[in-house]
């Protein structure tokens, strides 16, 4: 392994594990000195709000959750083998980056739905006690997910005058997030945003070699026969 890709292996781990840490540290911190549902503005535009899910980013639920975990875990899988060959290969930095995010946000909130539910005890009406005596809320891989991040950065309503929404209230942001969620999205747009083009030649330089691979067999096969 040369000093250039074992350096990067040092700072994808070092991101990882400082995103983990913040991430955790945030959420075991809510989850032990908030009420469920309890919220503290802090300015005009941001709140810690604590509020719990079943999903994925931001709330959302398309699965049981029992699958939702399994399926996150067998993703995390393949992202970090991913991550652990584009380093190998040492592809562009910023690219790394953008995987590494997605990484450790993704392992920030399997951390949540696979072990608090037998961490902590409910924190629906009192605070959560962490390793409860009487045992955590649910059994392994069925614990939810810690959010508390609330930027309600306008909160307005519409003027009377616009059609179909008029008198409505509006509000941008509405959802509630965390750490883990907030890597995963920074990462996705680093991609989208600086990466894509990259990305592509990534995958048509791929196609190349495989049509280049399947040509030379095609043409070892002619010569034998």
């Amino acid at each position: 392994m040369t000093k250039e890709i074992r350096n990067r292996f040092i700072t994808v781990s070092s991101i990882t594990l400082g995103i983990l840490l913040i991430d955790q540290i945030s959420k075991i911190w809510v989850k032990t000195h908030f009420v469920l549902g309890e919220s503290v503005q802090v300015t005009n535009w941001f709140y810690i709000a604590f509020i719990e899910n079943n999903g994925m980013a931001f709330g959302a639920e398309f699965f049981d959750k029992m699958i939702l975990s399994v399926l996150r875990i067998i993703a995390v899988g393949f992202i970090g083998y991913y991550l652990y060959r584009i380093i190998k290969k040492q592809y562009r930095t910023r690219y790394i980056i953008a995987f590494t995010l997605i990484f450790a946000g993704a392992i920030g909130n399997i951390i949540d739905g696979t072990f608090y539910g037998i961490w902590f005890d409910s924190s629906a009406g009192q605070l959560a006690h962490f390793l409860p005596e009487n045992g955590g809320y649910a059994p392994l891989l069925y614990g939810k997910v810690v959010d508390m991040l609330y930027f309600p950065i306008i909160d307005t309503t519409w003027p009377s005058w616009m059609p179909f929404f008029g008198g409505k209230e509006f509000s941008f942001f509405d959802p509630v997030f965390n750490i883990a969620d907030s890597a995963v999205c920074i990462g996705v747009f680093i991609i989208l945003l600086f990466e894509r083009n990259y990305m592509n030649g990534i995958l048509k330089e791929k196609n190349d070699n495989n049509k280049n691979d399947e040509n030379s067999i095609e043409k070892n096969e002619n010569n034998n026969q």
